[in-house]
């Protein structure tokens, strides 16, 4: 799918965020990166195989570390 170089991270990679955008919507709360994953501006994305990652809070991040 990526054709830039280096290749962007693939959709399963660990830091696939990183990817390049491909689309970017703010007014809709969403982007579109290179890997095919979707974004959503609350940090919950969808990745191209349908599975769904939830959004990571600071909320949820201070109640893992207790």
């Amino acid at each position: 799918m990526c054709a830039h170089n280096p290749p962007c991270p693939t959709a399963e990679a660990p830091d696939r965020e990183a990817a390049r955008l491909r689309v970017h919507r703010p007014e809709q709360g969403w982007s579109l990166l290179c890997n095919g994953v979707l974004l959503f501006e609350d940090t919950g994305e969808l990745l191209p195989d349908g599975r769904v990652m939830a959004p990571l809070r600071a909320v949820d991040l201070a109640r893992a570390a207790a």
